[in-house]
């Protein structure tokens, strides 16, 4: 149910809050530290800030264990409420119960689920008003033979929202950069290099520090194509005609994004990890207020030599990692690359423990450097690109939209859709990135993109 749905994500909110408002937290230590401190406590100015610091501590203390014994009650009331509606929906029969089920034209189809839905929660998707005026829409068009007026639909809403996922759900690097929501052009502020504070007398005038901010800017580019649909489809369902049209724009706008983000030109596309790095001038159009350009062709991108192996090849690597500077990330280092290099590196890092057991050092994750592992297999092969990928950013506009036309495919009966999403994207820490290259390879910043029609 979309009931319970809301429940858990209000939970998860909840466990969130008293997680991060327990965090090293420890009243006992600090009651003890006091303890201490009256102990010691010799003249009345001691006593003053003793009394202070106990006044202090008291009302902090009152403070947090109010709102941990609200979040602990609102917690508990959900938890309670998720329980009921879960035993009803125990309660209540499954409307198929089946792994196949009978069409009337004597054809059988899969019954899954649908993006993550039940099959209450599906039934009462495709049950919206919008939706079913959406996908009627669709149908008559296609019937007709005939283009929606205007030569656009706009997907309703909820709609919107499994194709935001299903484009996450594809690009495998989206939950790992900084996205920002936008409108018109947009900045990100960085601060600079935090100054050293000076010692000096105790009664001598403070020195000035210095310390500047800098702005990355970020323009709107799109991404999208078409893809047609037979128009056979008509004989499905709802489920297979949204899932044919929301699938396929999901797995093309996220390959396009992931490529981007790594490759991207910076022209009518956001720039990329390797294209930066790769830079041997800053280009033309570098703006003044931005960060101090730095050449990063050689210190960033790393060539390990042919034929190293082993432990000396995880060596090469964790000494390359280090050009990755972790100066303003808060995650962890994230790698990226082919099937065929990821399954090279397991091959090296396979050990024998003490039992004569072989045993992989890689386990979802890098070995020995240690990060997230994701698998593009449009990266080059024997090439690594890694680094702290929330230091890069990526502007997302709103507005994904569908065009339909039954014209462009007449002849092959299939009735056209497009889909369009809004994106840039910068580095905006390009010294907190490295591509490392094994076997001798030289990472480049060479990409093949799906071309423009008609260039």
């Amino acid at each position: 149910m979309l009931r319970a749905l809301m429940i858990k994500k209000s939970l998860d909110e909840k466990r969130a809050a008293l997680a991060k408002l327990t965090e090293g937290v420890d009243f006992e230590k600090r009651e003890a530290e006091l303890a201490g401190m009256i102990e010691e406590i010799q003249t009345q100015e001691e006593r003053d800030a003793v009394n202070e610091e106990i006044e202090k501590f008291e009302t902090e203390k009152a403070d947090f264990e109010a709102q941990k014994n609200k979040l602990d009650e609102e917690i508990r009331g959900l938890e309670k409420e998720l329980d009921e509606i879960e035993a009803d929906e125990q309660k209540a029969p499954e409307p198929i119960d089946e792994t196949k089920v009978e069409r009337k034209e004597n054809k059988t189809m899969e019954t899954r689920k649908f993006f993550g839905m039940n099959s209450q929660e599906r039934d009462a998707f495709f049950k919206r008003d919008d939706v079913q005026n959406y996908l009627a829409d669709v149908r008559t068009c296609m019937k007709e033979k005939r283009a929606l007026s205007n030569v656009g639909l706009t997907i309703p809403e909820v709609m919107l929202g499994l194709l935001r996922e299903n484009v996450i759900e594809y690009s495998k690097l989206y939950k790992h950069v900084t996205v920002r929501a936008i409108n018109g052009e947009g900045r990100e502020v960085i601060m600079g290099v935090v100054p050293e504070a000076v010692w000096t007398e105790c009664c001598a005038n403070l020195n000035e520090l210095d310390l500047g901010f800098f702005d990355t800017e970020v323009n709107c580019w799109k991404v999208g194509g078409f893809f047609a649909v037979c128009n056979a489809n008509l004989e499905d369902s709802d489920i297979a005609l949204a899932s044919e049209i929301l699938t396929a724009l999901g797995q093309a706008i996220g390959l396009a994004l992931d490529k981007a983000i790594l490759y991207g030109t910076g022209t009518r596309m956001p720039m990329g990890i390797v294209t930066r790095l790769a830079q041997t001038a800053a280009p033309a159009d570098y703006p003044a207020t931005a960060r101090a350009w730095a050449d990063l062709h050689t210190s960033n991108i790393v060539s390990v030599p042919a034929d190293t192996a082993d432990a000396d090849l995880f060596k090469a690597i964790v000494l390359a990692s280090g050009s990755a500077k972790s100066n303003y990330s808060r995650g962890e280092k994230v790698w990226v690359m082919n099937e065929k290099t990821y399954t090279f590196l397991m091959a090296n890092a396979l050990t024998i423990n003490a039992n004569g057991a072989i045993v992989s050092g890689v386990e979802g994750g890098m070995p020995v450097v240690g990060g997230v592992i994701e698998v593009l297999n449009f990266v080059p092969d024997d090439v690594i690109i890694g680094g702290y990928f929330d230091l890069y950013l990526l502007a997302e506009r709103a507005g994904q939209k569908f065009a339909t036309s039954e014209h462009v495919r007449f002849l092959q009966d299939q009735t056209v859709f497009k889909g369009t999403a809004r994106y840039d994207g910068t580095p905006v820490i390009a010294e907190g990135f490295v591509a490392i290259g094994l076997n001798g390879t030289t990472p480049s910043a060479t990409m093949t993109f799906a071309p423009v029609q008609g260039e």
